[in-house]
């Protein structure tokens, strides 16, 4: 999962099978024959799939009754917060809800722990799933499995409406929903988004959903908490995007969702806000093009690219670090790596690498072209791999070299910024 993001310093980035299919090997053809020693499990896995089914169904006919037969019967504190779960969900327009059992870590006689991966798309928004994965207790009564416990599995996270209520606001091209916070607030959201989509449309002209979904949870703990985070990592980020990076060719990237950091957000002024929101719009739109071959500069200089290249300001404005090291004669010998941009380094350091990117991505854009950008950006994103992603494009896209490229760019921060 990516997790890209911007910062509350004047908008300035930071980076923050389903197993019911299973059947037995062998059919008994003889009284003498055993069945092979998984037959116990995989009626397991069906019978569970069952009880998730009818559960999955519940959702989304919005029956409380129905979602609470799933339950173990004397799991008084569990049926009381999934009622309230249910009910923080009425206001968001469901799609699809499903549940896969990935398997079965442990089962003792009636007793058994699942690893079930949750997937739910939103009604007119999402072309993909989210993708959630969980850790079931369940609890055998006759022929049927109830749930006992539900929690994130290791290392993953809650979901916004474990949070609390959640309110639904609707823009022309966005999604947006808030636990714990004004309204007027998420409708001002809505609308930024709502300016963000076209803009990103026009720097990135490839086909892409156009509709955005946004979270904003109550606080930045809140926020930490569906990312699975440390609160410290995210109390200077206005927002970030998550997501799967790439496709596999069978199946779209699992769909994007935008967080913002309510305080943090609330902090930038409105030319802040724009910027913070058309960057993350930016890595929604980018999503499939964007795999494991995009190094961190091309992904998060693309997107400064697309938020910063409407907007009247100067290059020393926007990149006001980079500025002070450039004329200070520190004039960096390379693109930054990846582990430049991670949360827990110098934010000096950490702005000089985001402002780095976005004028590698400015210096294409204004030498080559924005065609000539964004097929670099997909030509590096279609590589099988890292290894050679960026020489192999920048030589069939570009006509250069990593080499080269380096040292017209360094050039260019030179004239731009000195």
């Amino acid at each position: 999962m990516a997790v890209r993001g911007r910062d509350a310093r004047g908008g300035r980035p930071r980076l923050p099978r389903r197993a019911a299919g299973l059947v037995l090997a062998v059919l008994l053809t003889a009284s003498a024959c055993s069945a092979p020693a998984d037959a116990d499990t995989s009626l397991t896995v069906r019978e569970i799939d069952a009880t998730l089914e009818r559960r999955a169904a519940a959702v989304l006919a919005r029956d409380p009754a129905g979602y609470l037969d799933a339950l173990a019967p004397d799991a008084a504190k569990l049926r009381a917060a999934q009622r309230t779960e249910l009910a923080n969900l009425a206001d968001v327009p469901l799609k699809s809800w499903s549940y896969e059992v990935k398997g079965i870590t442990e089962e003792d006689g009636d007793w058994a722990t699942a690893e079930v991966e949750l997937r739910y798309r939103i009604d007119g928004y999402d072309t993909a799933p989210v993708a959630a994965r969980r850790t079931l207790e369940l609890m055998r009564d006759g022929a049927r499995w109830y749930v006992s416990a539900d929690r994130p599995a290791k290392g993953a996270s809650d979901q916004l409406w474990h949070q609390g209520e959640v309110e639904v606001v609707r823009g022309s091209h966005s999604l947006v929903l808030g636990v714990g916070r004004p309204e007027e607030e998420l409708r001002q959201i809505a609308d930024t988004v709502d300016l963000a989509v076209p803009a990103v449309s026009d720097a990135w002209p490839q086909p892409w959903a156009r509709r955005v979904v946004v979270h904003v949870p109550d606080s930045v703990e809140s926020m930490a908490g569906l990312l699975g985070s440390p609160e410290t990592s995210y109390r200077g980020i206005a927002a970030v995007t998550t997501g799967e990076a790439g496709t596999t060719g069978e199946r779209p990237a699992l769909a994007d969702r935008v967080i913002v950091n309510p305080q943090a957000y609330a902090s930038l002024g409105s030319f802040g806000q724009r910027v913070v929101l058309t960057h993350e719009t930016t890595h929604v739109a980018t999503r499939t093009s964007t795999s494991t071959a995009t190094p961190v500069w091309l992904s998060e200089g693309f997107a400064d690219w697309a938020a910063y290249r409407g907007e009247d300001r100067t290059p020393d404005l926007i990149a006001p670090e980079l500025t002070g090291a450039v004329r200070a004669g520190d004039v960096p010998a390379g693109l930054p790596d990846d582990k430049d941009f991670g949360f827990d380094g110098d934010p000096a350091e950490l702005a000089r690498a985001y402002e780095s990117a976005w004028m590698a991505c400015e210096l294409i854009a204004e030498r080559w072209g924005q065609e000539k950008l964004t097929a670099f950006y997909a030509a590096v994103g279609a590589h099988p791999g890292r290894d050679g992603a960026v020489e192999q494009a920048m030589g069939s896209v570009l006509d250069t070299t990593p080499e080269q490229f380096t040292a017209d760019w360094r050039d260019y921060l030179s004239a731009r910024l000195g």
